[in-house]
Formats: C-alpha cells, sequence, structure tokens
C-alpha cells in the first residue's frame, strides 16, 4: 500500500505542488470576502446589498466565459494563470488603500469584484486545463477528491480565521494575509511548476475566438448527456445562490444566531464536505457514476433547506449542514472525472467555458433573486403576520423570520428540480 502512495506521490508531484499552493491562495481570498460580505451587512443591513458582491462577481464571469476559452486554449496556461492571480492581489491592494485612508464604499466593491470576474473568465478554463495536464488519467478521481478536500478545508478555515483575525485585529490584518498567501501562490508557479502544452493546438490556433467559442457549444450540442448535466448543474447553483444570499441575512439578524453562527454553519459546512472528500478519496471507482451524482444531489436538496427553515438553534442548523454537504464531493468528483475522460484535452478549454457560461448564468440570478426575495418579499410577509398565526408558528418572528420562509420554498423547488434529471435518458448513456 505504501508503495502505491509513494508512486502516486511521484506522479502527482507537479500538481500536488500547485493544488497545495493555489489552495493557500485560495484561502486568503475567501477570508477576505468573507470579511467584507460581513461589513458590507453592517454598514447597509440588507441581503440585497451582500448580495450584489457576488452578482458583480459573476456576471461579466458568465458573459464572456463562453469567448475566453477560445483565448485559454491558445495562451501559455502558466503565464494567464500567474497575470489573473496579480490582478486579484491588485484588487486586494487597493480595497486595502481605501479601507486605510476611510474612503472604502460599497460601489468599490461592486467595481472590484467585477474585474475580478472578468479576470477569472480566462484564469478558469486555464486552470482546468493545467490540471489534465499535470495528472495522469488514473488520477482523475483522486484529483477530484483532493480539490473538493481543499475547498472543504478552505470553507473551514476562512470563517474560523476571518472571524479570529477581525475580532482581535481588523479587516486591514485579513488582506494582508491575503497578499501574503498570494505571493506564496506566485512564486510557487512562476519557479517550481511547468505545465506541458496540450496537443493538436493547430486547430485552434486556426479558429477565431466566434468560430473557438461555437466549437465549444457545438460539441456540448452533439454530446447531449454532458450538456444535461450541466443544466442540471445550471438549477443546482440557482438554488444554492439564493441560499447563499439569504443565509447571511436570517444568521445575522436572528435572535440566537449572529457572526458567531454564521460562521459555525460555515465551518461545519466544510467539515461535511472534507469528510466526504476523503470518502471519494480513498473509495475506488463506483459502478454508476451516473447514479452517484444524482443521488447526492437529491439528498442534499431534500435536507439542508428544511432544516435551517424550521430550526431554531446552531446545533440544529449545523446538523443540517452537515446532510446537505457531505455528499457533495462525492458528486463533484464523479462529475469531474466524467467531463475530463469524455472531453478531448484540446477541446477542454473551450469546452469548459461554454459549461461556465451554461452552469454559472443561473448564479448572479439566483443571488438577485435571494436578496430582493428576502427585503421585498418574505421579511416584509412574515412582518406582517400576527402572533398566533401558523407562519409564526413554523418559521418564527422578527428579522430572519423571512429568510426561514425562503429556504423552505427553496427547498421544495430544490428537491422538484432534481426529479426530471433523473429520467434524462441521456444522461444515463454516459455510462456507456
Amino acid at each position: 500500500m505504501f508503495k502505491n502512495i509513494k508512486a502516486s506521490i511521484r506522479e502527482l508531484r507537479t500538481f500536488l505542488i500547485l493544488w497545495i499552493t493555489q489552495s493557500f491562495s485560495e484561502l486568503g481570498s475567501a477570508m477576505t470576502n468573507f470579511a467584507l460580505v460581513i461589513w458590507s451587512y453592517q454598514q447597509q443591513g440588507s441581503a440585497l446589498t451582500t448580495s450584489l458582491l457576488a452578482i458583480c462577481s459573476y456576471a461579466p464571469y458568465v458573459l464572456l466565459s463562453i469567448f475566453a476559452g477560445a483565448l485559454s486554449d491558445r495562451w501559455n496556461k502558466k503565464l494567464t494563470m500567474l497575470v489573473s492571480d496579480s490582478f486579484a492581489a491588485l484588487c486586494s491592494v487597493s480595497v486595502l488603500v481605501l479601507l486605510t485612508t476611510g474612503h472604502l464604499q460599497i460601489w468599490h466593491l461592486y467595481v472590484i469584484n467585477t474585474l475580478n470576474g472578468l479576470m477569472n473568465t480566462v484564469q478558469q478554463p486555464a486552470s482546468d486545463v493545467a490540471i489534465s495536464l499535470l495528472a495522469p488519467q488514473k488520477h482523475y478521481q483522486k484529483v477530484g477528491g483532493l480539490r473538493s478536500f481543499s475547498n472543504s478545508l478552505v470553507t473551514i478555515l476562512t470563517p474560523v480565521l476571518a472571524t479570529a483575525l477581525l475580532s482581535f485585529t481588523s479587516l486591514q490584518v485579513v488582506i494582508l494575509f491575503d497578499l501574503l498567501t498570494f505571493a506564496t501562490a506566485f512564486v510557487a508557479l512562476l519557479f517550481f511548476i511547468r505545465i506541458p502544452q496540450a496537443i493538436n493546438k493547430s486547430d485552434t490556433e486556426s479558429e477565431s475566438v466566434l468560430q473557438s467559442a461555437r466549437s465549444g457549444l457545438q460539441y456540448l450540442k452533439s454530446n447531449r448527456g454532458i450538456l444535461d448535466l450541466i443544466l442540471l448543474l445550471a438549477v443546482i447553483n440557482f438554488t444554492a445562490s439564493i441560499f447563499n444570499a439569504a443565509l447571511p441575512a436570517m444568521m445575522l439578524s436572528r435572535t440566537g444566531a449572529g457572526e458567531m453562527a454564521l460562521g459555525m454553519i460555515n465551518t461545519v459546512t466544510g467539515i461535511a464536505t472534507m469528510l466526504g472528500s476523503i470518502l471519494v478519496t480513498g473509495f475506488p471507482a463506483p459502478k454508476s457514476r451516473v447514479r452517484v451524482i444524482l443521488n447526492s444531489l437529491l439528498f442534499s436538496m431534500s435536507t439542508e433547506n428544511f432544516i435551517l427553515a424550521f430550526g431554531r438553534s446552531t446545533p440544529v442548523w449545523c446538523f443540517g449542514a452537515v446532510l446537505g454537504w457531505i455528499f457533495i464531493p462525492v458528486m463533484s468528483a464523479n462529475m469531474d472525472v466524467l467531463f475530463r475522460t469524455k472531453i478531448p484535452i484540446e477541446m477542454q478549454g473551450r469546452v469548459y467555458s461554454a459549461r461556465n457560461t451554461l452552469q454559472f448564468f443561473t448564479i448572479p440570478l439566483g443571488y438577485l433573486c435571494g436578496g430582493i426575495l428576502v427585503d421585498r418579499v418574505f421579511e416584509p410577509f412574515m412582518a406582517a403576520q400576527p402572533t398566533d398565526s401558523l407562519w409564526v408558528t413554523l418559521f418564527g418572528a422578527g428579522k430572519g423570520s423571512g429568510a426561514a420562509l425562503l429556504f423552505f420554498a427553496i427547498g421544495i423547488f430544490g428537491l422538484l428540480s432534481c426529479l426530471p434529471f433523473r429520467a434524462d435518458q441521456n444522461i444515463w448513456k454516459l455510462e456507456k
């Protein structure tokens, strides 16, 4: 067994360096984002205000991703990642300067998040293809599990470290830590990682940007199983984005909750995804990846939203987070293996970019809907209810009860949205 572990480490050495250092950088970025969400909510007290931060990040990413894949396939992957990471660091420096001088305003964050979203359009497909180039195909499931593991670890550490730094120091220190993690990842990528070129680049280089974007869409059109899986994730992302918009609003305003409860739920979410990552990394390949993907999403959609809706304490909400997230890494890793093995590597940049546009366009819509529904629909509805009404009995009273009612609504929507895709024969044909 130890020989196999040593052999795997040797074969994945370059990937592991990239994975560890980039994950460290992602931790710093996530801590800054977490701290800025708290700062913005404290400034305005509005779910829509904090939702707009995510909308500004995702909107340019969604709109331009389909064209960015063409550039990603022909550009040097390493240089693309270095430039993108440097630009993100420059944005963090801008926030630090504005905050230190006392000039930081919400609209500054909207602009900075928009610029970051633009850079992510080329950075993300370049990073995805780089992983395919660095990792042998036989290790794709392990790679997917390791990436889920690092994502979950970031989720665990982000609220803990960010809250601790905010409590004992300041937001400026959080941003400085972010810049330290960037420097570590930048040096590692620049000096210690060599990313090989993809094969069969000649066709890509002869295509225009529009032709490359069209070829990515045409590939998905002719591979309906992959396309339908992407559409399933688009629906799930819509539900999850409403969830993400409503969660801070409920936790930061509800009696018995607060910043500590929000941090605990995020931490437990990370622990749950870490456990799922360990499972999928160590387990052999399943007989049916499609069944694992569909069952994992159905279970997730059927649990956490309802527990958050009816729960009244942090331990209950944390239990819901465990059920909602423990199988997400299992789903993600198996989805990743299907995509990497089914899509030719020379096409992956274009196809992943088309996927990003189709899969993620629902995220800004979900955040926008979530913010509006909390502030303009569900909170006013619950505020107008008499204390002896059924609604108050089920979802509580006061600010935050409207968000709880919204969790109940998206729980029903998420559950029902999974069912049609379970009957989709195009998805099941991927097993063959």
